[in-house]
């Protein structure tokens, strides 16, 4: 991770300083600044590998900033929150936030958070590996769902012909179905296989995503089981 490039947006002097000296000491390359119009003019000057955003900083707000972001590019965005309850936490994962930290946290828990972030991006082809391959797998890694069809060595995906433009995250999330369609997938498979959570993480984040990609590939193809998770209807 020593030349992963973090652009990290935080108005406080002293989070934002602490923060930037924490991940250095861990081998990454950082650009720290206080609002968020200064946030997109480095995100567009240096293209960094990973964005960092706080929630509430001036100029355009972290909610804002990360959805210009998403409009330009699926480099991976942890937003973060002061207050893990509120609706800017949901806000930030609809506008195409892929993770997100509570504040106040520990050094070492964003740096665990960072790496797991970059490496589902690193490895999205990872998610369908293992067990047996689905039914509906055919020569050259193509899954077929009815009108969708998903390369799983192209990593591409197309509803009636038309390209799909997914996030490597919600490409991770469409992989762990496809390996599986028709069965229940919990939430906290999901976040254990997609988000890389070795331990309890808010299922609002797999919630948010299934949203997201069912904005994407239809409502109806993948489904609610009340109580137990979601599946992928095949």
């Amino acid at each position: 991770m020593a030349d992963t490039h973090v652009l990290f947006v935080e108005d406080d002097d002293v989070i934002r300083e602490a923060t930037q000296l924490a991940l250095e000491r861990d081998g990454f390359v950082v650009t720290a600044v206080p609002d968020g119009l200064l946030g997109l003019e480095r995100f567009r000057a240096q293209r960094p590998d990973i964005a960092l955003l706080d929630v509430m900083v001036p100029g355009l707000d972290g909610v804002s900033l990360c959805r210009r972001i998403r409009d330009e590019s699926t480099v991976p965005v942890i937003m973060l929150s002061a207050r893990a309850d509120s609706i800017d936490v949901v806000l930030g994962l609809e506008a195409g936030a892929d993770d997100y930290v509570t504040k106040p946290f520990d050094g070492a828990v964003l740096v665990a958070r960072i790496r797991a972030v970059l490496r589902r991006f690193g490895h999205a082809g990872g998610a369908a590996a293992g067990g047996d391959a689905p039914e509906a797998l055919e020569a050259g890694g193509l899954l077929r769902f009815g009108d969708l069809e998903v390369d799983t060595e192209g990593m591409e995906v197309r509803k009636n012909g038309e390209h799909v433009a997914l996030t490597p995250t919600e490409m991770r999330l469409l992989l762990e179905f496809s390996a599986a369609p028709g069965t229940v997938l919990s939430r906290d498979r999901l976040l254990e296989r997609v988000w890389d959570y070795g331990w309890g993480g808010d299922t609002r984040v797999v919630d948010v995503h299934v949203q997201r990609l069912r904005g994407k590939i239809g409502q109806d193809r993948i489904e609610t089981v009340r109580g137990f998770g979601y599946k992928l209807r095949g």
